[in-house]
């Protein structure tokens, strides 16, 4: 395994709102620009989620695609896209994005509280994103926020519906999921296919950056953004996600670690280029 740094800037996401961060992007112009300073500051791959006018979220393959087209105008960053989507959207409207062939796009890997809600991931409904992604030559990063998710993933490998280099996601902090906790991360780190790649995602400002140092220690990936977390520190909230972004970089420099760049991703990750 490469041992060149992942990181991903998620820039929007589908719960934050202006209330909670006013630098949030939101349009997809906003979207384009906060990409293009988070890839300058050093992330190679953007996840992806956009949102209506009013700044509600949605899965609208054309906003997407105005979003991922403004995007390329100004860099080459790895574009993955969400089939997460928002608490109480159908498997249809999550998956709309995958159509229009992005590079990456999450893969949710169960069902999980999420707070006071629950996003609802059944087997089916995992086999069917599985299916459509490799219809249409797209890398999962199979998102996993408890341990039951990673085994779940394991019998999509085993029917045939995903194909190696692996890329987990593992989620870390959400309520009502697992925390983050560096021994829980290494358990779930020992429990991926061998050679797998993975980022570790800590949900919430302390989560977050203790994640950051956590992959750092176990040779991992790490990612950052408005839609994790909102604060640089306690009670000062983050400039920008190209602050985030910034630190995250700084901090892997100093350990040591090499910044990949969107195509070393490509290359590490077997990508289509999008």
């Amino acid at each position: 395994m490469s041992s060149k740094l992942i990181i991903t800037c998620a820039i929007t996401g589908a719960e934050t709102t202006r209330e909670h961060q006013p630098a949030l992007p939101i349009t997809p112009e906003e979207i384009a620009h906060g990409a293009f300073e988070a890839w300058e500051a050093g992330a190679s791959v953007l996840h992806l989620h956009v949102r209506k006018d009013d700044g509600t979220p949605t899965q609208d393959k054309a906003v997407f695609k105005k979003a991922i087209d403004l995007v390329r105008s100004k860099c080459d960053i790895v574009i993955e896209t969400t089939t997460g989507g928002a608490v109480g959207m159908t498997p249809d409207e999550r998956l709309q994005p995958v159509t229009l062939k992005p590079e990456m796009a999450s893969l949710d890997c169960g069902t999980v509280n999420f707070g006071n809600e629950y996003i609802v991931n059944t087997l089916p409904i995992m086999r069917e994103f599985a299916t459509a992604m490799k219809d249409h030559g797209v890398r999962p990063t199979l998102e996993c926020f408890d341990l039951g998710h990673v085994y779940a993933s394991h019998i999509l490998i085993k029917e045939g519906l995903l194909d190696e280099p692996y890329h987990y996601g593992l989620v870390l902090n959400v309520p009502g999921a697992v925390k983050y906790e560096v021994d829980v991360l290494d358990f779930l780190v020992r429990k991926l296919p061998k050679g797998a790649f993975w980022t570790a995602m800590g949900i919430g400002g302390k989560a977050n950056l203790d994640a950051v140092y956590g992959a750092l220690a176990l040779n991992g990936n790490i990612r950052v953004g408005f839609e994790d977390n909102i604060y640089y520190s306690k009670g000062r909230l983050a400039k920008s996600n190209a602050e985030l972004v910034e630190r995250a970089a700084r901090i892997a420099s100093d350990c040591g670690r090499e910044i990949a760049r969107p195509d070393d991703v490509r290359a590490m990750l077997k990508l289509r280029k999008g």
